[in-house]
């Protein structure tokens, strides 16, 4: 069986419990911690024949352990940023060429070929350190981009807004892809009218700025640049795949990845239609590390399986999901 292959083809809810489970029991097999992890619930793989019953490990063990297949040496090394004596999260990816047609696949699914859109990065600070998930990305995406002015854009917010006013005027397809605090910077700057150019946020105060709800956010910035919605992307450094919203703060996800919300209290009870949890995530391209993980976002599932994301959580309070968390 071609699991990669077959990950990327999902085009049903049977494809993906199908996989999903295959996937399951492949990573209980082989990637250690998660064995070990399964193994301190006293879970017996081979009863689990659903995947709302796979357990998921906590994101915080990226921060101390190394999840990788055996057998697998790390590609690359995905590392997180952080505020100032925090511990970073580290992804070790066996294949960097999966990301890549993750988030090429996602964005193309969501945006169409970046060869046909203009595709503008404000990413500063993650471009100042090395093993940026979202730095790596952007530059594949500008790199898949046909457009001479795509590229990264740091402290030149005159440059910036130049470029932008003129992609505006000829009517070209553009994304401005770029962290929270880097945009409010480019808003309190200038006042000016960019209706039509895809505004995308993808988090990230990281001490920079004092944190602000998503609303709020997306309210100034509608204000300031006069578009009617914010985008946002929903992704993470243990993750190889993205969510992403149009408008609103209403993320959906690529067929092989999957948002489910738990119970903040009983990690293996999960909560119905609209009432608030913390967020499961299930990322089938995770293939050689974990694709169950347990996140540090709240979160607030919708009818339709898209999903909101309402702030970070304190993991301490997440009872069950910290047997071997250090």
């Amino acid at each position: 069986m071609n699991f990669i292959r077959d990950i990327f083809s999902i085009q049903n809810e049977l494809q993906f419990q199908k996989l999903a489970l295959d996937i399951f029991h492949y990573q209980s097999e082989n990637v250690a911690v998660y064995k070990e992890f399964i193994s301190h619930l006293n879970i017996d793989p081979s009863k689990i024949t659903n995947y709302q019953d796979i357990p998921f490990i906590p994101v915080e063990l990226f921060k101390s352990r190394e999840i990788i297949a055996a057998g697998k040496k790390p590609e690359i090394i995905f590392e997180s940023s952080t505020t100032t004596g925090s511990v970073p999260a580290r992804h070790f990816v066996a294949d960097k060429g999966i990301y890549e047609e993750s988030f090429l696949k996602g964005f193309k699914k969501f945006y169409g070929d970046p060869a046909d859109i203009c595709i503008l990065a404000l990413l500063p600070s993650y471009l100042e350190r090395s093993g940026s998930s979202l730095v790596y990305m952007a530059e594949k995406l500008i790199s898949a981009s046909e457009h001479a002015e795509s590229g990264f854009y740091l402290s030149d917010h005159d440059k910036l807004l130049s470029v932008l006013k003129e992609l505006k005027k000829k009517g070209q397809k553009t994304l401005l892809l770029g962290v929270s605090f880097a945009l409010i910077e480019l808003a309190e700057k200038f006042d000016v009218d960019l209706d039509g150019i895809i505004i995308m946020e993808t988090g990230g105060m990281k001490g920079r700025r004092k944190e602000m709800v998503r609303e709020d956010l997306h309210n100034f910035l509608k204000e300031r640049f006069h578009v009617k919605d914010i985008h946002s992307e929903y992704g993470m450094t243990e993750l190889l795949s993205q969510a992403y919203s149009s408008g609103d703060g209403i993320y959906r996800c690529v067929p092989w990845m999957k948002v489910m919300i738990r119970d903040s209290y009983d990690p293996f009870q999960m909560v119905t239609d609209g009432n608030t949890g913390n967020i499961n995530i299930i990322d089938l391209a995770n293939f050689y590390s974990c694709s169950f993980i347990a996140a540090s976002d709240m979160g607030r599932m919708r009818h339709d399986g898209s999903f909101e994301v309402l702030g970070r959580t304190d993991n301490s309070d997440i009872r069950g999901c910290n047997l071997m968390v250090e």
